[in-house]
């Protein structure tokens, strides 16, 4: 009888072509197939022209979909975005590549544009049991459905659409179980937030990550996206969680979703996929849901934050290997030791990013900022993270809350969550984000960014500083 097998081993296994020292074990190298990938106008170029250079063409062109997300305008009025020439060629390029290679291409006007890990999902391509390989880090976001999702570099890019394999080395394990029920005003990101505080910025390296537990269980598809999609920043190289009728109910409610007989039949594979019964993980994390309560970044790496009710921590409190980073953050951020989070005031609010744009995290907001108005002095900026996100808001009529309480409704694209288009901070400005990386510069040269869940930037808006949400909820049953 074979040995228990983690859910990670198993679709590692099922998608072996080879393996060039048969360990089996971690760190094991084997050729991978790929089922899909996703393609960007940012990370692509240098893919594409390596293939025109060796006279390659793509092995599987309808394995391929590419969209425009991470350097065009979110100008609501598209014709009127602003673009420098290298982005306009990069998007011009993409459109090139795609009509000489057979990939499809969702540009800028196409009424499917949106963020690549927002646009994959909603439209039914991403499957428990796959392999999806991507440009971008964040591509951990697939493992909400029982899928093995990496970022790769640009060769690597190149490698698999000329082979629709890579050359993989199986990573190490590790299961963060979650027990227990969420307290009010606590989300999905605050999860994955103090997950990625308790364990540090590297503390999942070289892992592949299960989400397990009956919080992770009740949660809705759309957070238990946030969370895999976030736990790159903690180091991990995937994230993964099993399957389930929430998953298969999504799928089913997609685009290009398998027809109702395929769905049925899959239904008992999909369900097992799952680790099984006394597999054996390299670590085991347990948290309670309960204990967790709304987080907020102080520092410029995401596990550099506490609790909304903390306070900004003294450098001599911090353990001696990451002290120097904390005065660096401190420094950065304009930070004196012990100054309370909630005295923090902020120049910009911004919801959107492939972490927290989809529907439900614009209705968390919206609760928020029904009836309320953005503070003076506050520039609110939301950017839906599709298009299809952008309708279906609109059609509910969460448009025209955000407007009326001061938010500006701009169009689908990574926009502010990083400063590679016309959406950045001005130096100095400090912007409470529901974005997944608060690094120097990252989202412009200077500015500073406090992470939080919508429905916190939503708080922090209408009050003009960093705010517990809790609080706000309270005035709105009174």
């Amino acid at each position: 009888m074979s040995a228990p097998k983690t859910l990670y081993d198993k679709i590692v296994d099922e998608h072996r072509i080879l393996s060039f020292d048969e360990s089996g074990a971690a760190g094991e190298r084997l050729l991978l197939y790929i089922d899909r990938t996703v393609l960007n106008e940012y990370t692509s170029p240098q893919a594409f022209s390596g293939l025109r250079a060796a006279g390659r063409t793509p092995w599987r062109p309808a394995a391929s979909l590419g969209v425009v997300d991470h350097v065009n305008s979110t100008n609501p009025d598209r014709a009127a975005g602003e673009l420098d020439p290298g982005a306009r060629r990069q998007i011009e390029y993409l459109g090139e590549n795609g009509r000489d290679f057979g990939i499809e291409i969702f540009d800028l006007f196409d009424p499917r544009q949106g963020i690549e890990h927002v646009v994959m999902p909603e439209l039914g391509l991403v499957l428990p049991g796959m392999v999806i390989a991507a440009g971008d880090s964040h591509s951990t976001t697939y493992g909400a459905f029982g899928v093995v999702g990496f970022g790769i570099g640009t060769s690597d890019i190149e490698h698999l659409l000329a082979t629709q394999t890579l050359v993989y080395r199986r990573l190490r394990t590790m299961r963060i179980t979650i027990d227990g029920a969420l307290a009010p005003g606590v989300t999905a990101k605050d999860m994955i937030m103090e997950v990625i505080r308790r364990i540090g910025a590297d503390g999942a390296a070289g892992h592949a990550v299960e989400f397990a537990g009956s919080a992770i269980d009740a949660l809705g598809v759309e957070a238990r996206m946030t969370i895999c999609n976030m736990a790159v920043e903690c180091g991990a190289r995937v994230a993964l969680m099993a399957p389930d009728d929430k998953v298969i109910a999504y799928i089913a409610g997609c685009p290009r979703a398998p027809s109702p007989a395929m769905l049925a039949a899959a239904r008992a594979e999909w369900w097992a996929l799952r680790s099984d019964p006394g597999a054996r993980f390299d670590r085991e994390i347990a948290l309670g849901a309960h204990d967790i309560p709304p987080m907020v970044s102080w520092g410029t790496s995401p596990d550099q934050s506490l609790a909304i009710t903390g306070v900004v921590p003294n450098p001599e409190d911090i353990p001696a290997e990451r002290r120097a980073d904390a005065v660096r953050a401190m420094a950065y951020m304009d930070l004196a030791p012990q100054t309370r989070l909630q005295d923090i005031a902020i120049d910009r609010a911004f919801i959107g990013s492939c972490t927290n744009a989809r529907l439900t995290d614009l209705r968390d907001a919206a609760r928020i900022l029904k009836g309320r108005k953005v503070a003076p002095g506050v520039r609110a900026m939301i950017s839906p993270g599709s298009s299809e996100v952008r309708r279906a808001a609109e059609a509910e009529g969460i448009d025209r809350i955000f407007i009326e309480a001061g938010f500006e409704w701009r169009r689908s694209g990574c926009s502010l969550c990083l400063a590679m288009n016309d959406d950045s901070l001005a130096p100095g400005e400090r912007c409470a984000s529901s974005t997944n990386r608060n690094f120097e510069g990252r989202q412009g040269i200077g500015g500073r960014t406090h992470l939080m869940s919508p429905a916190m930037v939503a708080a922090a808006a209408v009050t003009g500083k960093l705010a517990d949400v809790r609080t706000l909820a309270a005035e709105d049953r009174i």
